[in-house]
């Protein structure tokens, strides 16, 4: 017991130090993207990346560079922040999105896929993880003295976190037939007796497979939450004279996410008051395209941007048209993945800019991360590591980071919100049941590993490596000793008595973890009462 009374003090210290907690906490920016694999990122190195069409054409990998994603500015944070060469998702975003949101596995929260979700105590719907885990991260945050604000997707009830305010491209049931302020929407109808999806835009029926969706990139369905310039908790955007004036068909989802997020950073930094953004954009995410309905266009373009080596500029989109039919005048991209890991790039461009311009760039921290590997490549996949490796980047101007550029160690995404309760000096009990491990020991001091193993879950099937070893969700297991040039065809392990006697001795101690989280047959559901009474957050100062 000394010896980790010792280590406590000395990582408390070394957190006072290196983050600033003298003035206040630093600001919080958490960007996570849509499933986006690390190897999209150039600065993971892969010598493959995904097709425009992603995995609909033979084997939706290309190395041909000009599918190759071009991102400067994350380049720069990864190097001279750092970035985490292993770090793991659950396969698909619904229970990805479960783990960031509560630092949790599903055996807690019991979101085991997006539409495998354990019924709630009273046995009618899913549990909501509010309800199944109160310390979330918004709860997390505000309890760390932060104004909170979430931006992007949503993909789950919002009403029990305790965000301060939100900009949500679509926020719930946008897709209703209700909602006035676009028709960029796919809808479900009858037509002679069956059902069908309709675009409602044009009025037809779709020929290619899609789903039901709204429009969230091109004139997109956008709804704010508790905006101080309404007295409604939550309303439909646009919802000013001005903000109509300018809505349309250039209206592109993400830069209104992004205006409403800097609008929310002045405020906040008018009032000295430290911020935490939770930015879920939709950016990576496949989705209908509504300016060319026809193509079967996977990844629909974003306006066009061009790096100079220095600065980005930005063409204004031009569009016009109507019912399906449109001309963009070579204002916006061609479709693909590479061109939205782009955006991000310029959007991330766009916050350092900002955090210079309110004089926040040495009191703030940027994350980068990703909920689950790329569509029609690793999304929703159990196989070796394609569907949870991740893009993992933090970069804290000014805080004196003991870890630099690539770091060849194992992270989850439930690890951020004990991060996010250290840099805001919160104790979360005991007594609660977190999966995550904060980062700040590993950032802030030499300690040189970060975790000894990684989980990851896909309905009923487990997935778990460590730095040698790894068994994916076909109980197939790898030797992942060494990167391979795509950072997935590691060796299958057919002969045990082939490789070193450290890699058997993992496996066992993996095999032994996995029991403790491998419920989905046995206990699937929310249990009858709950968990009872929790003990509420505790800020060190």
């Amino acid at each position: 017991m000394k010896t980790i009374k010792i280590y406590y003090i000395a990582l408390v210290l070394a957190v006072s130090t290196v983050f600033g907690f003298a003035q206040k906490q630093p600001n919080i920016v958490l960007l996570f993207a849509d499933d986006i694999s690390a190897r999209e990122l150039p600065v993971y190195g892969s010598t493959v990346w995904s097709l425009p069409k992603g995995g609909e054409l033979k084997g939706g990998n290309t190395s041909d560079t000009q599918y190759k994603a071009q991102t400067p500015v994350l380049d720069k944070l990864a190097n001279e922040g750092c970035y985490i060469k292993t770090a793991w998702a659950a396969t698909v975003c619904g229970p990805s999105r479960a783990m960031m949101m509560t630092g949790r596995y599903a055996h807690l929260h019991k979101w085991w896929h997006n539409k495998d979700k354990g019924k709630a105590p009273n046995g009618k719907g899913h549990w909501d993880l509010y309800d199944s885990s109160p310390h979330s991260i918004a709860h997390v945050a505000k309890a760390g003295g932060y104004a909170t604000f979430w931006a992007g997707k949503t993909q789950m009830n919002i009403e029990g976190f305790d965000f301060d305010e939100g900009c949500f491209t679509p926020g719930e049931g946008s897709y209703n037939k209700a909602i006035h302020t676009t028709d960029f929407r796919l809808e479900t109808r009858k037509e002679t007796g069956k059902k069908k999806i309709f675009n409602a835009d044009t009025g037809k029926a779709l020929t290619q497979k899609s789903y039901v969706q709204s429009g969230w990139y091109w004139k997109p369905h956008v709804q704010l939450m508790n905006h101080p310039d309404t007295s409604e908790r939550l309303v439909w955007w646009p919802n000013t004279k001005a903000s109509k004036k300018k809505f349309g068909l250039n209206t592109f989802g993400p830069d209104v996410e992004l205006e409403y997020i800097f609008e929310f950073m002045e405020r906040k930094q008018k009032e000295n008051q430290p911020f935490f953004v939770y930015h879920t954009s939709h950016l990576g995410h496949d989705a209908f395209d509504f300016l060319h309905p026809e193509s079967g266009n996977k990844w629909p373009g974003t306006p066009k941007i061009n790096w100079d080596g220095k600065k980005y500029t930005r063409t204004n989109p031009k569009v016009t048209g109507d019912n399906g039919v449109y001309n963009t005048y070579g204002t916006i991209t061609e479709d693909g993945i590479h061109t939205h890991v782009n955006y991000l790039d310029y959007q991330i461009w766009q916050y350092m800019n900002k955090f210079k311009e309110l004089g926040i760039e040495n009191n703030s921290i940027f994350i980068f991360c990703a909920d689950n590997g790329t569509s029609g490549y690793g999304k929703s996949s159990p196989i070796s590591q394609t569907g949870t490796h991740v893009p993992l980047i933090i970069y804290a101007p000014g805080m004196n980071l003991t870890k630099k550029g690539a770091q060849n160690v194992l992270a989850n995404i439930s690890d951020l919100v004990p991060t996010i309760a250290d840099l805001g000096g919160v104790t979360i009990p005991e007594s609660y049941e977190v999966n995550g491990e904060s980062l700040v020991p590993f950032l802030t001091t030499d300690k040189p590993k970060h975790r000894e193993w990684i989980y990851g879950y896909h309905k009923e099937t487990t997935l778990i490596r460590g730095d040698l070893v790894m068994k994916d969700g076909n109980n197939v297991w790898y030797d992942v000793s060494k990167e391979p040039a795509d950072l997935i065809s590691f060796p299958k392990i057919k002969d045990w008595t082939k490789v070193s006697e450290a890699h058997r001795k993992e496996r066992d101690e993996l095999q032994d973890i996995v029991p403790r989280f491998d419920y989905h047959a046995t206990a699937h559901d929310a249990p009858i009462d709950g968990y009872g009474k929790v003990m509420p957050l505790v800020r060190n100062n």
